[in-house]
């Protein structure tokens, strides 16, 4: 037999040995499929060439797009810079692909997949797990369900999500366990944080048809369009800001008049927000403080209504305070709420914009300087108790929603209100001029609804401490309110 001869016999046991290649794409999206429905994909036949991963990434991103347009009911603003956010999962399910199967060759994939292989085929299934999520939740969403079954169903199809990329990366892995258990605790860690911190969306509401729309929900966090810093909002603030402050009325001479200041700093969620908005009216419709509340709101909805949220905006607030109250026998009333930290930093965030956050040190500077005299101020924020010992003083009230070494709770998205907030302020000061009474009374209410909300990390534990100094006006401050029937 002649050399030519054995070579063509071989070349023809090599092609019968060798998988059929498939139709690309259409041979993809099947195999996809199977791995959505958590059956094993077969790679017998498949190839990977930029094109075809092209197609599996960026087909599921475009539909995606187009389906999120559908949830909004009326004229929608469509936001480019969304595209800038949310790839963490990509780039993850890339390196965990690469630990799973780094040892494979690239022309080895009848035997099992490679990395780039193996992070197509979750593409792949992601294009029919995310059509499946559109058909599920855009009849539920445009029909009104409520939004607590719409959240049961939505940790459903994350767990059914969550089964699929787990099964995939372990069937196509040629590593150890401890790798394959590495990749996807990397995977699923992704996923989870994308839900935490939810990236940006490509479509908001326009301003007109989002006015008209009920109190806001956490899926109405979901939709509330980023802020924009066009020319007017810029222009706008520092002129909102005088506004404000020059409408603070002058203190009352042989009347305790409260002068309430409440700070959101904190934009990405709109529970501070509304806590925000609460508590002004509690100190205006409850303690008399019409025409002497200014409140400082870090919201993408708020930045033509109130000034932002900002260490410098709430200094020069209380200088104005301070330069119209009468400082003998007024009161200055602070509340700040957001998230905080173990070192009593108050957080801060308001994309794009770079806001410094406030601390215990930095308020209790202002005060000084600024000559406020009695101090009622509340602190609704995480560990907030280390906020007390830098603040108290004979003439200073301190109440915060935890100690220093607990987190508080309801700071979450869809929270109407901090338990804090709603229990403090909300609840006990509408029948009570006492913040001593109040927040006695709140704390009780807190640990039990705490408990029954599943509060893991012990009793948030409110704090409050009266200075001796000031207990005198706040007595008087009682009396001229029960005698005025508030």
């Amino acid at each position: 037999m002649t050399d030519e001869t054995v070579a063509s016999v071989e070349a023809l046991t090599m092609m019968d040995e060798a998988p059929p290649q498939r139709g690309a794409l259409g041979a993809w999206w099947r195999e996809g499929l199977r791995a959505a429905l958590l059956m094993r994909p077969s790679w017998s036949g498949l190839r990977v060439t930029p094109a075809v991963v092209a197609a599996l990434v960026l087909v599921p991103d475009v539909l995606s797009v187009l389906m999120e347009r559908l949830y909004i009911v009326g004229s929608a603003n469509f936001y480019w810079p969304a595209f800038f956010t949310g790839w963490l999962e990509l780039v993850v399910a890339l390196f965990a692909s690469w630990i799973v199967v780094r040892d494979v060759a690239p022309d080895d994939d009848r035997k099992a997949p490679g990395p780039v292989a193996l992070f197509a085929m979750a593409y792949a299934q992601s294009l029919f797990i995310g059509l499946a999520g559109s058909l599920i939740f855009l009849p539920m969403i445009r029909g009104g369900t409520p939004a607590a079954t719409v959240k049961i169903v939505w940790y459903v199809f994350l767990a059914w999500e969550a089964c699929a990329i787990a099964l995939l990366l372990w069937r196509g892995a040629t590593a150890d366990r401890r790798w394959r258990a590495l990749a996807i605790a990397l995977v699923l860690g992704s996923m989870a944080l994308n839900q935490y911190f939810q990236p940006l969306r490509h479509w908001y509401p326009a301003r007109a048809a989002a006015a008209d729309t009920r109190a806001d929900t956490s899926a109405d966090e979901d939709m509330r369009e980023p802020l924009r810093l066009t020319q007017a909002v810029l222009e706008g603030q520092p002129q909102l800001l005088q506004s404000k402050l020059a409408t603070l009325q002058p203190g009352r001479p042989g009347v305790v008049d409260v002068y309430a200041i409440t700070f959101a700093p904190y934009a990405d969620e709109d529970v501070f927000k509304r806590e925000s908005a609460m508590v002004a009216s509690v100190m205006q419709d409850r303690f008399g403080a019409a025409g002497r509340t200014l409140q400082l709101v870090n919201n993408a909805t708020t930045a033509t209504q109130w000034p932002w949220a900002t260490p410098l905006n709430l200094q020069r607030a209380i200088q104005r305070a301070a330069q119209v109250m009468n400082r003998d026998e007024d009161v200055l009333f602070i509340h700040l709420t957001s998230h905080g930290a173990r070192n009593g930093v108050l957080a801060t965030a308001f994309f794009p914009l770079e806001i410094d956050s406030v601390t215990p040190q930095m308020l209790r500077g202002w005060l000084d300087a600024a000559g406020i005299r009695h101090r009622v101020l509340s602190i609704s924020a995480c560990y907030s108790g280390s906020w007390i010992a830098p603040l108290a003083e004979p003439d200073t009230l301190v109440m915060t929603a935890a100690d220093a070494d607990h987190t508080s709770y309801g700071c979450g998205r869809g929270s109407p209100l901090t338990f804090f907030g709603r229990a403090m302020y909300d609840e006990q000061l509408r029948h009570t001029w006492s913040f001593e009474k109040a927040h006695a009374a709140a704390r009780i209410v807190i640990d039990k609804r705490e408990r029954e909300g599943g509060k893991t990390d012990g009793y948030s534990n409110p704090q409050i401490r009266m200075g001796d100094a000031i207990r005198p006006t706040l007595a008087r401050l009682e009396a001229q309110l029960t005698k005025a029937g508030r």
